[in-house]
Formats: structure tokens, sequence, C-alpha cells
């Protein structure tokens, strides 16, 4: 899948996630468009409609990171496999005492980094644009996904979420997913 067949599925999923401000970060993915944006989540005037900045449990969305971190090696198998598409980690990014988390689209992965394409605008941080290359160590990831039969393997950071969203959205989301129980 291309970059902007990627952005253009990430936002029209509302791939957002964020984690809250009490543990000092926010998490957003998919599209460079900005809005108030259906999803809530205590979003600013502004902000792309796939910021997330509340409304989830932040203890699930803590064990969706943990998972994906733990996983990683399961999704390195799969990606030098070639036995998907679409490959994309989640990067934390801190600016100012601040953290925004990104899809990297076009990742590569070399001597235990991963290097890809900030996937969308920044919404809290200031110190990235989309479409800047960016590295990231495997054990410092947020998560990661890739597309396989029509179905999305990982983006665990998604689940938390699925309870937030009204029914036929979270269905939508659920359809999507390899693994949507887990």
């Amino acid at each position: 899948m291309n970059r902007l067949l990627f952005t253009w599925f990430v936002a029209s999923l509302l791939f957002a996630v964020g984690c809250g401000a009490e543990n000092g970060s926010q998490e957003k993915s998919g599209a460079e468009k900005k809005s108030a944006g259906p999803v809530g989540g205590g979003q600013k005037k502004g902000d792309p409609e796939t910021l997330v900045r509340s409304g989830y449990d932040e203890k699930e969305m803590d064990a969706a990171i943990a998972r994906a971190r733990k996983e990683v090696d399961q999704f390195l198998k799969e990606f030098e496999a070639k036995n998907g598409n679409s490959f994309s980690v989640k990067a934390p990014i801190e600016d100012n005492g601040q953290t925004e988390h990104f899809w990297l689209t076009d990742v590569t992965y070399q001597d235990g980094k991963f290097e890809g394409m900030i996937g969308n605008d920044p919404g809290i941080v200031k110190n990235v644009k989309f479409g800047q290359k960016w590295t990231i160590a495997k054990e410092d990831i947020s998560d990661w996904m890739f597309v396989r039969k029509g179905l999305i393997h990982g983006n665990f950071t998604m689940r938390p979420l699925l309870k937030t969203l009204p029914k036929n959205q979270a269905d939508a989301f659920r359809k999507k997913l390899a693994n949507p129980d887990q």
C-alpha cells in the first residue's frame, strides 16, 4: 500500500490513540488533516481529527504499548519475510516535556533500529513534520502493524479506543483487525 493510500486508510479508520496527560504522553496517527474531528476525546480546536487526548483507559493503553514491545520480534519476522504489506511502527516523539506518538510509514530495519517517514502532521510536538525521516530503536516503539489479506495485524493501541467509539464505528474497526479480541 503506498503512503497516500495508507494515509487515507488510517484517516478513514481514525487510527488515533492518545496516552493520557497524567503520564505526559499523547498519541496519534494517520492523517495530516486538521479539524475539531468527530472522535471527541478532549480534542482542541485545530487538532488533527485523529488526535485523541482522553476518554480511554490509560492502564489498557500502557498494556497495549507493552504488548507491542514484547511482540516486536513477531512483527520483524513477518516484516523480513515480506508476509504482508503496509508495515508501520509507532514512535513516541518528545518535545518540551510532551510526547506524541506517530506512525512511521515506509519503514526499514537495520542494526536494531527502524527508520521511516512521519505519517502525519504533529498536533502536540513541534520538532517533527509530515514526511520527515525518523529513526527509533526497536525497544522504544509504542506499536506496530501490517496488513495481510485485508486484515490489520498488531495495532494494539487501537483496542483501548474501541470502547470509546460509537458501536457502529467500533464494530467497523473490529472487522479490520486480524485478532480483534486480543
